[in-house]
């Protein structure tokens, strides 16, 4: 067995980082909208990610590389899919039957190794792919504890519009995380990591302001004057934001992102732990399986690329 992959202690930052963004997102939810809560995460994560690119070439002593269209046009993809994605989650929760909803959400690291193995003919080994989907079964079993639904109360939630958002909105993870992979690549294998992934962060964050903030200013002004006036409140969550997407574009720009989304669904533990021992909630019965199931799946992923 070797040393642990760089991206291995990467993912895990991000996936800390990500719960503590949602955690402060939650409570902007009193004063925001959804989207605008959403958008904060780019607008604010902007100042961030300029100051982390300045000091990755700083730090490396390089340049700023040679940016091709295909990666422009890669990170607008990737920036637009996670727009949509987050739209479709957000729509989900209004819905009917939205818990099944939000749970097919779950499936975007399976749904990555679908696209991954089947379509793009990506080889990942097959203990990281059991890993995958033994956490997204965990991931699904949490999401799910203490509904009372039935196999037949499951098909016939299954086909309704929340569940069928929830699957859009991991379909449009995946197609994000995917399109930002190929952006890093795209870069060149002479590219540093560090550069790679903050460039990267600051040309999708940028696209993504510009596309929801001309929205928001076309349609809903108020909404953006509101996200521009709360600044002192929704500053940290575009902050935590940066360092979380930094993470996750460097994870992605070191080895295939359904091991690192895979890998990722350890956020889900991170959550739990919080409200175990920080917020003193008790672990039900039925998540007990759904945690083992997690943890199992992500030693599994981190095994995996540790032979």
């Amino acid at each position: 067995m070797t040393g642990i992959p760089a991206w291995i202690p990467i993912t895990l930052a991000a996936a800390v980082f990500q719960v503590w963004r949602t955690a402060l997102q939650v409570k902007l939810r009193g004063v925001l909208s959804a989207s605008g809560a959403g958008f904060v995460r780019y607008l604010y994560a902007l100042p961030l990610d300029v100051l982390m690119l300045v000091l990755a070439l700083w730090w490396l002593q390089a340049t700023l590389p040679a940016v091709p269209w295909r990666f422009l046009l890669l990170c607008l993809a990737g920036g637009v899919a996670q727009i949509f994605g987050t739209i479709l989650l957000i729509t989900a929760f209004g819905l009917r039957n939205f818990v099944v909803g939000t749970a097919y959400a779950k499936t975007e690291a399976a749904q990555l190794v679908v696209l991954s193995v089947v379509v793009l003919g990506v080889h990942l080994p097959p203990l990281a792919v059991a890993g995958i989907f033994l956490a997204v079964a965990g991931v699904l079993l949490l999401s799910l504890v203490g509904q009372k639904l039935g196999l037949r109360d499951w098909l016939r939630a299954s086909l309704q519009p929340a569940a069928l958002c929830g699957l859009g909105a991991a379909f449009a993870f995946a197609l994000t995380a995917l399109a930002l992979r190929a952006a890093s690549v795209d870069l060149g294998p002479s590219v540093h990591v560090a550069v790679k992934a903050t460039l990267v962060l600051l040309v999708t964050n940028l696209a993504q302001t510009l596309v929801q903030g001309g929205y928001m200013a076309w349609r809903t002004p108020g909404e953006l004057r509101d996200c521009l006036r709360l600044w002192r409140r929704a500053s940290p969550v575009g902050i935590l934001s940066a360092l979380g997407s930094g993470c996750w574009f460097a994870g992605f720009a070191l080895t295939h992102v359904a091991l690192v989304r895979g890998l990722g669904q350890v956020e889900i533990l991170f959550t739990l732990a919080v409200g175990h021992f920080y917020l003193k909630e008790r672990v039900r019965r039925g998540e007990v399986t759904g945690l083992a199931l997690v943890t199992l799946g992500v030693l599994m992923i981190a095994a995996a690329d540790m032979r």
